[in-house]
């Protein structure tokens, strides 16, 4: 499995590995445990082992669901700063389009504002004027 850039091995679910070793020194676990070689050690059932620095915040994030692991990766300042630039640079294109397709079309006076529904609405009385012209 791959990770994007925004997505870190905290949203991912723990691997079957994982979840066998966390259990394997409880015994009775998949006939796991108690054994020979868990004779010398101490497991969780003991609570002698430490925890990893970033285990409670996988733990509290692993109980999310997919789209809510999204929500609050959506809600940071830099995801927020990316995400406006691309809807500023998608909204800018779209205007460029409808100025020069505005261009094309004939009106009196020729400077005259049109929103962008009466644009289209005479970009279609327009190519379908053309069309009649070209059949006859």
């Amino acid at each position: 499995m791959m990770l994007n850039s925004d997505q870190t091995e905290i949203d991912l679910p723990p691997t079957h590995s994982e979840t066998e070793s966390v259990f394997s020194d409880c015994g009775g676990v998949g006939g796991r445990g108690g054994g020979p070689e868990d004779a010398g050690s101490v497991g969780l059932c003991g609570q002698s082992r430490v925890a990893e620095p970033g285990e409670a915040l996988k733990k509290d994030l692993q109980h999310l669901s997919r789209e809510e692991r999204r929500r609050r990766r959506r809600a940071t300042a830099k995801y927020r700063t990316a995400h406006a630039t691309r809807e500023r640079i998608r909204v800018e294109a779209f205007n460029m389009a409808f100025a020069e397709l505005r261009k094309l079309l004939p009106t009196l006076p020729p400077d005259k504002k049109l929103s962008k529904i009466e644009i289209l609405r005479l970009a279609i009385c327009y190519i379908s004027y053309l069309n009649h012209v070209l059949d006859v």
